[in-house]
Order: structure tokens, then sequence, then C-alpha cells
């Protein structure tokens, strides 16, 4: 087997150097750089992690917590964060918190307990202050599609309320003005900002805002098809239904086929995400944007230029959400 003292020799350059080049650190030239990497895939050698673990006092791993594996959501955002790592070098370690406060904390001790360099951490039902205080602690923290006051500089956020209000808009500008609304469970930060959005923009259309409109569902197909029996039930008069993510709307609209109505023009829907779903359910589901692959991406950039000091990044911590008209909604 190689060693990197054949390496240093064949590259003709100092045993330090390639162990900078092993460990990308930045202050080797792209030439020099070059140089290593043909010696090392010419001789077969690999660097041996836990010596360069001990050496640079990092583990090349970053921690991840996410609210669940499954669903296309996370598996966006995960795949935006671990393609960024794995570009450079690093590896990930995920685990799950499920929106519920003691496991939450517990999945953030574990990433810890395993010496992860950083830790990008997408939680529900923790407070903003154990986040804060979470971010002054050794481990870098980087907190995921939620903006905590004092530590903005750790997060990536969309802002939720202007998505709220444009998917809500989307339907009035339909001529729609009875509207009904599935929420996400309002323990969530992104839940109660969608849904202050959607009645910001019945407001500034003079539309009355009625609580028996609006079922306190969750972010799952299930909330989607229990929200809509509950509303159809309650023979409130609806032509649009407004709902919290995507999924919420893919279960709302199975319910609706089941009850007989002809979609689109017996009901409009819109969800929020844009996740891979809304592509291929028919009708094509009309949606706001939430980039949450780049959002990923955007952590994993924080992470690489704040811990791992890679230069030359460009970092963007606030997005935007955007209306992606497809053709689940029709003029009233």
């Amino acid at each position: 087997m190689a060693t990197i003292y054949e390496v240093s020799k064949l590259a003709g350059v100092s045993l330090a150097t390639v162990s900078r080049v092993t460990s990308n650190n930045a202050l080797v030239s792209d030439k020099t750089r070059q140089k290593v990497i043909d010696a090392m895939e010419q001789l077969g050698y690999r660097p041996n992690s836990i010596a360069q673990s001990l050496a640079s006092k990092r583990t090349n791993s970053v921690g991840i917590l996410v609210s669940e594996l499954h669903g296309p959501f996370f598996g966006q955002m995960m795949a935006g964060i671990e393609t960024e790592l794995r570009l450079a070098g690093k590896h990930v370690i995920i685990t799950t918190g499920h929106s519920e406060e003691d496991k939450e904390k517990d999945g953030i001790e574990f990433l810890k307990s395993r010496n992860c360099d950083a830790l990008i951490v997408h939680v529900e039902a923790v407070s903003d202050e154990y986040l804060f205080d979470l971010c002054q602690g050794d481990i870098p923290v980087y907190i995921m599609s939620r903006l905590v006051p004092g530590v903005e500089q750790n997060c990536i956020s969309l802002d939720n309320e202007l998505g709220g209000y444009l998917a809500t808009k989307a339907v009035i500008d339909q001529g729609h003005s009875d509207i009904a609304y599935i929420a996400g469970q309002q323990f969530k930060a992104d839940a109660r900002n969608r849904l202050l959005g959607h009645k910001r923009a019945l407001a500034e259309s003079n539309i009355e805002f009625k609580e028996s409109l609006v079922y306190m569902g969750d972010f799952k197909e299930t909330g989607g098809s229990e929200g809509l029996k509950h509303l159809v039930e309650s023979k409130q008069s609806f032509t649009a239904l407004v709902c919290a993510n995507d999924e919420i709307a893919s279960g709302a609209m199975t319910c609706a086929r089941e009850l007989g109505y002809n979609l689109p023009q017996d009901l409009s829907i819109i969800g929020f995400d844009n996740v891979i779903l809304a592509r291929y359910i028919y009708p094509k589901l009309t949606t706001i944007d939430n980039p949450v692959n780049e959002m990923g991406q955007m952590a994993a950039k924080l992470v690489l230029k704040n811990v791992y000091q890679q230069d030359k990044l460009v970092i963007k911590q606030t997005f935007e959400p955007g209306l992606i008209t497809r053709d689940s909604v029709l003029p009233r």
C-alpha cells in the first residue's frame, strides 16, 4: 500500500502540501493540487481518514436532523445538502426528530456525540430560545426553513407568509371568493405563517375570513382527505381550496374524486412546496415553489465556508416563494 511519503516524492512536494490537499485546504494552488492528485491516483494512495481527523481535528462529517425520512420534501432537502457536501469530500450522518421536542433534542445530542464538525437541523418543536443557545455552543449549527431571532446568520429561510399570500391571491385572481383552507399544525412556524399570508390576501380583497372554512390538519395526505371531508360535511359553500402543502392537496384531490367532484371544474385546488408529485398528479397541481433543494445546498455551502474555510462561495440565506401555474385552478 502506498504511503504519503511516496506521494510526496512522486509529486515533488512536501508532506505538508500532500496533507493540505487531502484535507481540502484552500492554501494550495490548482497546479500543485493536481500534481498531488495525479500522484495519488498513480500510486493508488487513499488517505487514512482517522489519521486525517487526528491531524486536522476534523471528522469531515456533518450531522443532519430532519423531521421525517419519508416524503418528497425532506428527500429534496437532504439531497441538496448531501450532494454539495459530497462534492467537497464531506460525509453526512442523518437522524430524525419527528416534530417532537424531546426527539429533536435527543437527535441533536446524538449528532453532537458523533463528533460532527457542524450540524444542519430542520426542527419544528424546539423553541427559538433553545436554538439560540444551541448556536452559542462549540459545534456550529445551521437551521433550515426557519428564521430564529438573534442567529439569523445561521439560518436558511423561506418567506412562508408571502407564500401563503401568493397561494390565496392566485385563486382570488381567478375570481374565487368562497375559499376554504386546510392548514398544517400551528405549532410549526411555517404553517402559522402560511395561514397568516392566506388571511392577508383575503383582507386585501375585502373577503371575510371565516373560521368555519379553515380545517386545522397536518402536513400529510391524510390531513388533506380528512380536511376536505370535514369542510364538505360542514355544508359550507366554497369553490376553491388552498392547501398548506402539496401532500395535503394530493389527499384532498383524492378525497374530492371519491366524493364525486369533477376536478378542477367543480373545485379549484392549490398547494404549496412544488414537490415532485405536483407535476404528476391529475390535474397537475398549481402550487407555490419552495426551493428546498437549493436551500439545502446553501446550508451545505454555509458549512463549507464557515467551518471548512472554503472561499469563493456565494451564499444566499433568504428565499422567496413563487407561483407555479399548472392545471388545478380554473377561473370562477
